[in-house]
């Protein structure tokens, strides 16, 4: 994937995708190959967890503590001044309409609000590489098309995005390229 592009892997279900983006940031194992990355023009086999950004397609934040504190404490841990980190957080939250509940746990957030402290708790530390894995999960009509905002934003920046989704209508409006996947193949590039 090219710096600054927008690629969407897409395929039916259990056609590689998730399990695909999980050997990408080393979760998973391949069976056989390699995987390269090169961010900033240096070759690795994991860029620094700093420069990467990844929503998950389950949830992977920590529910019973306030909501503000979790992107917080998840930008830090990713070089992210803690400060800075509160700024942008609040900003996020604002943007987003969820700024009055910054101090409520995530668990008591419908599905969708917590899809969008998911996509904020990825990108808040202004990763140059993001994997948004099915983020329309859980949005209504309105919030898929805010989102694609968002993803729009942070790619017109020079965040390279990689996303899994299955609503083509969305991806279309999003993706540079497309990366068909069966079976774990490439079906389509």
């Amino acid at each position: 994937i090219q710096a600054g592009r927008s690629v969407a892997l897409v395929g039916e279900n259990g056609a590689g995708k998730t399990t695909t983006l999980r050997m990408l940031l080393d979760i998973i194992k391949p069976d056989s190959g390699h995987i390269e990355w090169k961010l900033n023009g240096k070759q690795n086999l994991l860029p620094d967890a700093g420069q990467i950004g990844y929503l998950p397609e389950e949830r992977g934040l920590y529910l019973d503590i306030p909501i503000l504190k979790s992107l917080i404490y998840l930008a830090t841990i990713r070089g992210m001044e803690k400060a800075h980190a509160k700024k942008s957080a609040l900003e996020w939250l604002e943007r987003l309409g969820l700024a009055d509940r910054a101090k409520e746990k995530l668990q008591v957030l419908s599905k969708g609000n917590q899809q969008k402290i998911q996509f904020v708790a990825s990108i808040l530390h202004k990763p140059k590489f993001v994997i948004l894995d099915e983020p329309f999960s859980g949005l209504d009509p309105i919030n898929q098309e805010i989102f694609i905002d968002f993803i729009k934003e942070i790619n017109n920046q020079g965040t390279t995005i990689l996303l899994s989704a299955h609503q083509m209508k969305l991806i279309e409006k999003i993706a540079n390229k497309l990366f068909l996947i069966n079976n774990g193949k490439e079906v389509y590039n």
